[in-house]
């Protein structure tokens, strides 16, 4: 929590010093030149009052570009006319997530009339028999009644579980963001809410959400699933939740492979930052099946991923997959770029490839970091000394704040010749990036089947 500390006494500090020097700036340039400072100083490890020298101008102007030029360096170097996005920023000690040692029991569960007598609601009736079960007639009407929730109910949302009957949102394609190449991707919906904490995440832009979101009837899904399949589709889990991170929980998985093991046509996928297999390793797949992990450095997990299995526990669970018959698939995604990032990805690739069979591999996807402009103050009032903001995140052809055009390639550049001494470039793509970036890389956008 010290750390948190910090960061609320170094905002007061910026705060103090642009209404001490600048009173005559009104509300927009006050915060603007506040987050400047702020950001500055969080960035570098100085305090708010020593990064604008004693011979500056008091012009507003004079002082905005100077700021820029010292918060986004690298950037300058390619283009002077940058998008930042410069917001009010806001730091309250309740919003801050205290990130403890826990283990996921739901304090109370609800669960709709139409699933009260579900397998899955007997199965969390017999794990959980300290929470409170409570019958609602729909979410829906929970939600209206409801109305308000904010961050801190969001910190607090692994407490409650909703145990509904989906009846609308079974299947989509990825919701790519707009003038990037597609992959072709279908989302299977089985559920919403995830009990990691990833600092990046963008689910936390829906901190209006109740619960963890668990629906009981998969047969519905399954009945759905007929007409909406295509041959050589590609489609899974983890979109909106993790796949298999309350597997033992849930059980989903279980007649997930066995539905579609009647369907060899597709190829469905689990995506999981978990070392949670135990059912995948005692059920029998057609070989349609891929099983995927996020990946990325081990530093990079401990300071962003918390909760989630580590680097090694990842890699091992792939290998007892592989040697289960299951295809895997691995999504550096997102790429963080940090000081030291080369080297630290080309390690985490070597060792991949120490341990996973470029055979079992059915796909590999590279994406780096990208997020709405909203989530930047999300991420900050939940993880106020998180790294990742630290970096030069500008809102680039998506409206998404991205790395330059410039550091987005260089990365690309160095993961992909790594990876290529491994793969074929069939088994890799880009996740949610414009096509220039593609054809500069020399890519073939291609939809994996």
């Amino acid at each position: 929590m010290q750390t948190y500390q910090n960061e609320f006494q170094r905002l007061k500090s910026a705060r103090n010093f642009v209404q001490s020097h600048f009173p005559l700036f009104g509300v927009n340039k006050t915060q603007e030149i506040t987050r400047l400072l702020y950001e500055i100083s969080k960035k570098d490890g100085i305090a708010p009052n020593e990064i604008i020298p004693d011979d500056i101008r008091l012009a507003y102007g004079e002082i905005k570009k100077y700021l820029l030029e010292q918060r986004f360096p690298e950037s300058f170097c390619f283009d002077q006319n940058i998008r930042p996005y410069l917001p009010k920023i806001e730091l309250k000690k309740e919003e801050a997530l205290r990130i403890k040692e826990k283990k996921f029991y739901p304090k109370n569960i609800f669960v709709e009339k139409a699933v009260q007598e579900s397998v899955l609601v007997k199965r969390l009736r017999d794990l959980f028999p300290r929470a409170r079960f409570t019958e609602i007639e729909a979410l829906k009407s929970y939600e209206c009644a409801h109305r308000g929730l904010g961050i801190k109910d969001y910190n607090r949302r692994q407490e409650t579980v909703f145990v509904v009957a989906e009846t609308q949102d079974f299947f989509k394609r990825c919701p790519c963001t707009k003038s990037a190449v597609g992959c072709g991707y279908h989302v299977f919906n089985l559920g919403f809410g995830c009990i990691y904490e990833c600092t990046y995440c963008f689910l936390q832009e829906y901190t209006n959400a109740p619960g963890i979101i668990l629906p009981a009837n998969t047969e519905s899904f399954f009945n759905k699933f007929s007409s909406y399949k295509r041959e050589g589709m590609r489609i899974g889990t983890g979109e909106f939740s993790d796949s298999l991170a309350l597997d033992d929980v849930t059980g989903y998985s279980l007649p997930l492979i066995d539905f579609f093991s009647k369907h060899k046509e597709v190829r469905f996928e689990f995506k999981t930052k978990s070392n949670n297999i135990a059912n995948l390793l005692k059920s029998r797949h057609a070989g349609n099946i891929v099983v995927s992990w996020s990946l990325n450095p081990s530093k990079i997990i401990k300071e962003n991923e918390f909760y989630s299995a580590s680097l090694d526990q990842r890699l091992f669970s792939a290998q007892k997959c592989a040697r289960a018959g299951y295809s895997l698939g691995f999504h550096f995604d997102p790429v963080i770029y940090f000081e030291g990032w080369e080297k630290e990805y080309k390690n985490l690739i070597e060792k991949l490839f120490s341990k996973i069979k470029p055979h079992d591999i059915a796909w590999i996807s590279v994406g780096t970091l990208r997020f709405t402009p909203n989530l930047k103050q999300i991420i900050e009032k939940r993880f106020p000394s998180n790294k990742i903001l630290n970096a030069e995140m500008l809102l680039s052809y998506d409206d998404k704040l991205r790395y330059a055009r410039q550091v987005r390639l260089k990365v690309y550049d160095v993961i992909l010749k790594a990876l290529f001494k491994h793969l074929p470039k069939s088994k890799v793509y880009l996740c949610m990036e414009e096509s220039g970036i593609w054809e500069d890389l020399s890519l073939k956008s291609v939809e994996l089947h």
